[in-house]
């Protein structure tokens, strides 16, 4: 039980020298790099730059003691920071104390609605959100993410968490355009693009793969650096180039947030949403990299940890948090070995906005938005969205209609339609679950669609392989396929349910089955079962069903055919078989 909630316990035993060198290596390296992505967040989520700062601290250490990644890197995220400023901007003034206070209030709710999810193990959840689905859920956001930071990059005032009103705002306000601070950011963001590519070029030029991967890495520090450096040696900011300012010197305030009841109702929605994106997207990272290392995580348990971040976040004047892409595969990178890698980042941090915090008040908040807007590169999935087009064009309008609704709707509207979506689609290909009819393979034990290969079959038995579990949302169109078999087929006398696919038979279903037992009993045809599995079995020798059945459960299809065939009837193919 111990180790179910706190997986720290189970490699702290074992921690040493060479991990710690590894992990502290890691954390000075993460600390470097997300500081600028840290401030431009807390600004993305309309909160004072030092919040992101917040954010990178206790929720670091929280995850420490219960997330189950050695490498995942929690923090702020990009579509979790546009998702608390749209849910916020309509009830509290941004910029104001009360919108910070319901900021941490939605870290709370959030974190809670996580932690009770992982104590119920309701990490399934996340299933209700198809991949197509969240992937164009991404991509718009990237898009809406990227425009709005369109007035930070050029000096323009807009507003807006719609595509509509972030492009209209642009052309409203464009009277507002900077010429100081286009160029900062247009230069930034050139040259944070320019980084991004740099790979390749650095390596021609005979650096290794390590150190050539650490500074293109390092491209929003050099951005930062420099911009800096400018705005203060020409005192720009007196020229209309907006900067960060002032970030107070002090560890975060230790506070429970506001539980005001009417904050707390309007906020539920958001909160379970973001709950939702940041676990997908974090326990998606964690698997895929922990795979990489012959690793494994506990998807509940990151439910537990996740909740247990939000709620450090939460009581320390921060915002929702969750695993940060870009952070966890420069955490990755850089070799960290255990979670212990997120607190010394965590301490790392503190000391920055402890005593270095008088260097960033002259950062431009332009170049942030420039290092906004290339982290949304991420995000888009341009090649997902040609793969589903070709691969299945219902998936593809799903995700269409997900990232149109995101456009002019927003993220939520956007994530609800999604969810919407995918159980849409699930409930419409499960309700007409594929089935065939099968045949015997000539000279074999094998059974096949004898639409498909040449096969051998009797009039008199119809082999009906269904592949799908049977639920409310199929029994009726399995009568209506078993009916309409049994019309065209006056010479039937046996109809055997092939159910190697069938994974599950609720009550719905069961009483489908007894239906169609009844009916072609008085129709003369008896009704068989083969392939039935162990736990499907089970249930239905918890119902009467079985007593009644016309027919015999057969263990293989092979066996119920030659126990109901006449060779006399059976039609043989008059070819060898083969794939048509």
């Amino acid at each position: 039980m111990l180790k179910r909630y706190f997986p720290i316990v189970e490699w702290l035993p074992g921690y040493d020298r060479q991990t710690l060198s590894q992990d502290l290596f890691a954390a000075v390296i993460v600390t470097l790099m997300v500081i600028p992505q840290a401030l431009a967040y807390a600004l993305l989520a309309g909160l004072p730059a030092v919040t992101g700062l917040y954010a990178s601290m206790l929720p670091l250490i929280a995850y420490t003691v219960f997330g189950t990644s050695r490498t995942l890197a929690v923090g702020p995220m990009a579509i979790v920071a546009l998702m608390t400023a749209a849910a916020l901007s309509n009830i509290v003034a941004t910029g104001t104390v009360a919108y910070s206070e319901a900021a941490a209030t939605l870290a709370f709710l959030s974190g809670g609605m996580l932690m009770l999810m992982g104590v119920f193990r309701l990490g399934f959840f996340a299933n209700f959100l198809s991949h197509p689905v969240v992937s164009g859920l991404l991509s718009a956001s990237g898009v809406l993410i990227a425009t709005s930071q369109l007035g930070n990059l050029l000096g323009i005032t807009m507003s807006g968490f719609t595509l509509i009103e972030q492009l209209a705002g642009l052309i409203t306000h464009w009277q507002d355009f900077n010429v100081l601070t286009a160029l900062i950011g247009l230069g930034s963001l050139a040259f944070l693009v320019g980084m991004r590519r740099a790979g390749p070029t650095l390596r021609r030029l005979g650096m290794t793969t390590t150190l050539s991967g650490f500074i293109t890495k390092a491209g929003p520090i050099i951005a930062v650096m420099i911009s800096t450096l400018l705005v203060w040696a020409f005192n720009l900011e007196a020229y209309g180039v907006a900067v960060v300012g002032e970030i107070p010197r002090h560890l975060p305030p230790l506070a429970l947030p506001s539980l005001d009841p009417t904050l707390i109702s309007t906020l539920l929605m958001p909160a379970f949403l973001i709950s939702l994106v940041g676990f997908i997207e974090s326990v998606s990272l964690a698997q895929m990299l922990a795979a990489k290392r012959r690793q494994r995580i506990a998807p509940d348990q990151e439910l537990f940890a996740l909740g247990g971040s939000n709620l450090a976040a939460a009581v320390s004047s921060s915002m929702p948090v969750t695993g940060s892409l870009s952070r966890t595969v420069i955490n990755f990178d850089a070799g960290a070995r255990t979670p212990a890698a997120g607190s010394f980042a965590a301490l790392g941090v503190a000391l920055v906005t402890l005593y270095l915090t008088p260097l960033i008040h002259f950062l431009p908040i332009a170049t942030l938005a420039a290092s906004i807007i290339v982290s949304t590169f991420t995000l888009l999935d341009a090649r997902g969205l040609k793969r589903t087009w070709h691969y299945s064009k219902r998936d593809f309008a799903a995700m269409l209609a997900t990232i149109v609704l995101t456009f002019v709707s927003g993220v939520e509207v956007g994530v609800m339609v999604g969810v919407g979506l995918s159980l849409a689609l699930f409930l419409y290909t499960t309700s007409r679950p594929h089935s065939a009819l099968v045949g015997r393979v000539p000279g074999t034990e094998h059974f096949r669609n004898v639409e498909r290969y040449t096969t051998e079959h009797d009039p008199s038995v119809a082999l009906l392989r269904v592949d799908e579990s049977l639920y409310f949302a199929n029994a009726r169109y399995l009568e209506d396929t078993v009916y309409a078999m049994v019309a065209e087929r006056p010479a039937l006398k046996h109809v055997v349910l092939i159910s190697s696919a069938v994974n599950l038979i609720d009550a719905s279903a069961l009483e489908s089955l007894e239906a169609i037992n009844s009916r072609l009993n008085d129709s003369q045809v008896k009704l068989h079962l083969a392939e039935v599995k162990g736990p499907v079995m089970d249930r239905l020798k918890q119902s009467d069903f079985l007593d009644h059945l016309t027919g015999e459960v057969f263990l293989s299809t092979y066996h119920a055919w030659e126990a109901l065939h006449d060779e006399k009837t059976v039609v043989k193919p008059t070819q060898d078989a083969s794939s048509s």
